[in-house]
């Protein structure tokens, strides 16, 4: 009778260190909603190849904490109505221990969920509204709309510049960086005394850009939006015989906007991370081991030139692969809190430093004013 209690205890002990030994391994969950086709495929597609590149990358070299990513991936078709949808199902039924979402749209619809799960989430969007104010469990890696219209102001002041008209995208983005321009421009002494938008899935913005020409005050002309937009209306803008000065934001700080936008790119101005012009880094500039990496890298794995919105889904994977070193466990809350104590990280699109009031941690030094000059891109600064 004792041999087989013991028996029994052996082997019920045998299934506990089992079970054990099974959690120890499951996989680390990472999510992702992002725009792989549709419109705003030139942003979803260079996110995606980085993280499924750098997940194999780093399950390769051993995981994370001992264990495996496995990376559970959703394409929204730059349909930001569906983010709310793949949200759920990342949290409730795909039980994600962190997600990243795409664009401005999607990130704005998934924040509630997240907030009321309790799930550290990732936006690789550039609005000001995903951060400010800022929200517990929601960063994000991109420069914020507000501040490319700083950097933008500042190139504007700098050439004398005080009246300008402004066409922004009527989206999440578009939106959020015309509120954020009407907002700064009067501290760098601009005023905007023509201010047109357009819908994003408009095909001509003639209309708009005749009114904007008509007027002759305009000295120069921002364009705030992403996706194929903003190269239609710079296409339109040439069409026209427009020769005033043209800013973009950082929303098009792709090859694909050249590429779409074709010669009428060439005299673009407009604010950039490093990485689109990594070579023409100085030697001591603490990206550019980092950048030069990067383009290495998703240069000889997909055959392709790097993109800036890949670059911010290598930052946000790896702020929160650091995160999950520093915690030492996936507890939610460890892991959340390690990521908002993110301080120093030197990464592709900056350097952050993030806290308790700042779930961004970059500022305008993470900025480079860029030109479009025979299809190239050229450092003004």
């Amino acid at each position: 009778m004792k041999s087989m209690i013991r028996s029994s205890l052996a082997a019920i002990a045998l299934a506990a260190v089992g079970m054990v030994s099974h959690a120890a391994e499951a996989p680390i969950k990472i999510g992702a909603i992002l725009s792989v086709t549709g419109p705003g495929s030139f942003l979803g597609d260079p996110e995606s190849k980085t993280l499924r590149m750098y997940v194999d990358e780093i399950n390769k070299s051993g995981g994370v904490l001992g264990r495996k990513l496995e990376l559970v991936e959703y394409d929204d078709g730059s349909d930001s109505n569906k983010a709310n949808g793949f949200a759920k199902r990342l949290i409730y039924d795909d039980k994600v221990d962190a997600f990243l979402v795409g664009t401005t749209g999607s990130t704005m619809a998934a924040i509630p969920l997240a907030e009321k799960a309790e799930v550290p989430l990732m936006s690789l969007g550039g609005a000001i509204a995903i951060t400010e104010p800022v929200k517990k469990w929601v960063f994000k890696t991109p420069h914020t709309d507000r501040m490319a219209a700083e950097k933008v102001f500042e190139d504007m002041k700098k050439r004398g510049f005080t009246k300008i008209a402004l066409l922004s995208e009527a989206s999440g983005f578009g939106q959020s960086g015309k509120k954020e321009s009407e907002a700064t421009a009067g501290n760098y002494g601009i005023s905007i005394i023509e201010n047109e938008t357009y819908g994003a899935k408009d095909t001509d913005m003639s209309p708009q850009l005749t009114k904007i020409r008509s007027n002759p005050e305009v000295q120069a002309v921002f364009i705030f939006g992403f996706g194929q937009g903003p190269a239609l209306a710079t296409r339109n803008y040439r069409q026209l015989g427009i020769k005033l000065p043209l800013y973009q934001s950082h929303g098009v700080a792709s090859d694909q906007f050249i590429k779409l936008a074709r010669e009428a790119a060439d005299g673009v101005r407009l604010p950039s991370p490093a990485l689109i012009v990594a070579d023409q880094l100085s030697g001591n500039d603490k990206q550019k081991p980092v950048v030069d990496a990067y383009v290495k890298a998703y240069s000889a794995r997909w055959n392709e030139n790097v993109s800036t919105f890949g670059s911010y889904a290598y930052d946000g994977l790896m702020i929160m692969v650091e995160a999950l070193k520093r915690a030492g466990t996936t507890d939610k809350y460890k892991f959340r809190d390690a990521i908002e104590n993110t301080q120093g990280y030197v990464g592709t699109t900056g350097i952050f430093n993030m806290s308790a009031a700042d779930h961004t941690g970059l500022d305008l030094r993470a900025f480079k004013m860029l030109e479009i000059d025979n299809g190239k891109w050229k450092l003004i600064e």
